[in-house]
């Protein structure tokens, strides 16, 4: 599995830098926004590892970049930004997941592991392309189309409509959303999926196509039956 490691601290690059290769992780790393950005430009990557105080592009600039550029890399974030609100923005700009400082190596390993089972599951079982009402999920390649052009959506906001999508017809509620879609170990709030559900609504309608997801209020969400 390869990885970019984006943090401007020289002493953290190299023991994490150390660590991960140890680990039996190919990595590459970068000690700003600008060297990082033009990494991800020329190689391709299962996960970044991505610090938001760098100079340069800053790391939130960074990832909406990598997002708009149609990037579905994890992507988990470093940061000495402990709100909530902080950790609800970081996952909104298109983060899968949010690790404060300071943090143990053995529990990045862990959130690393459990983001490369997320992909693995993803590539060995998401095989094919689901049809809503002119909108095609491609749920092996991660896109999603209306009449030919791509909607660049965050991981958080496919991996929603890709679940939803799956299972029309399903009430899911925000902590079952939560429970299937992130690890036990993310700090993610039901402020968050709505929000989430919120961007993930607006694209759609941007793009001229249904909104698809339905709100029953007090409840959850779900897609009904008849979005063929």
């Amino acid at each position: 599995m390869k990885l970019l490691l984006v943090e401007d601290s020289h002493r953290l690059q190299r023991s994490l830098g150390a660590g991960l290769r140890n680990s039996g992780y190919v990595l590459d790393q970068a000690f700003d926004g600008d060297q990082a950005w033009a990494f991800l430009r020329e190689s391709d990557y299962d996960i970044v590892v991505l610090d938001l105080m760098i100079p340069g592009i800053d790391g939130l600039t960074l990832l909406s970049r990598l997002r708009q550029a149609g990037n579905i890399c994890q992507v988990i974030i470093l940061s000495a930004r402990d709100t909530t609100e902080d950790r609800i923005t970081g996952l909104d700009a298109g983060a899968d997941d949010y690790l404060v400082k300071p943090f143990s190596f053995d529990e990045l390993l862990s959130r690393l592991r459990a983001l490369g089972r997320r992909t693995r599951t993803t590539e060995t079982s998401l095989n094919s392309t689901l049809q809503l009402n002119g909108v095609d999920v491609d749920l092996k390649e991660r896109i999603v189309t209306f009449d030919g052009q791509q909607i660049v959506l965050t991981p958080s906001e496919f991996n929603i409509l890709a679940l939803l999508a799956q299972r029309r017809g399903q009430l899911f509620t925000h902590d079952q959303l939560i429970d299937r879609l992130y690890d036990a170990t993310s700090d993610v709030t039901r402020n968050a999926i709505e929000a989430h559900v919120s961007a993930l609504r607006r694209k759609l309608r941007a793009a001229g196509a249904p909104a698809l997801v339905e709100n029953r209020r007090g409840f959850g969400y779900f897609i009904a039956t008849g979005n063929t």
